[in-house]
């Protein structure tokens, strides 16, 4: 499916916005992603039993795991030390970015030098995973106060009551039928 066509189903996810703390203009898209232009990424990671791994913060944020890039890190490290750090979790898999936020940045200079700059993406990928062990939170990270697996349309619920976003990468991911690929 196209950008055009998902937009009728996920309108809420497709229509252009602005992010206030990141000062950037975002879109979405499901068009391939330059791995080199990749800023940030969140993982919609499928347990053996076809469930989302979701995550909640001290301060009661609800999200998919995932966060920055660092410096010369490769977009699989940068999934593989976020799974862990956010979620405790193994990924099963190499992760595959399917979607992804266009980020146009209406700074002068990147916000880490090391980022893509004016337009960057903060990418969503897909793995299937297994929760090995308590969240690693570096103390520079979010410190997580839950992790769960829940059945997609329950993540997507729970998602929901923080990060709009997140539910509908789920939702997304349900409709290019990448859960039942990673589940089966």
């Amino acid at each position: 499916m196209d950008d055009a066509t998902l937009a009728g189903r996920l309108p809420r996810l497709f229509a252009p916005s602005w992010v206030d703390y990141a000062n950037c203009d975002l879109t979405f898209t499901v068009d391939p992603v330059p791995a080199e232009l990749i800023n940030r990424l969140h993982l919609v990671a499928v347990t053996a039993d076809g469930s989302i791994v979701v995550c909640e913060s001290v301060e009661g944020w609800r999200f998919l795991p995932g966060g920055r890039r660092e410096p010369g890190e490769a977009v699989d490290q940068l999934a593989h030390r976020e799974a862990m750090e956010e979620a405790g979790l193994r990924l099963d898999a190499t992760p595959t970015v399917f979607a992804s936020h266009v980020a146009v940045s209406r700074e002068a200079k990147p916000y880490r030098d090391h980022f893509a700059h004016p337009t960057g993406y903060w990418a969503y990928a897909s793995a299937p995973a297994t929760v090995v062990a308590e969240p690693t939170m570096p103390p520079d990270g979010e410190q997580i106060t839950a992790v769960h697996a829940l059945p997609p349309e329950e993540a997507a619920a729970y998602l929901d009551q923080h990060d709009q976003d997140h539910a509908d990468v789920v939702r997304l991911a349900a409709l290019l039928g990448i859960l039942d690929d990673l589940a089966a």
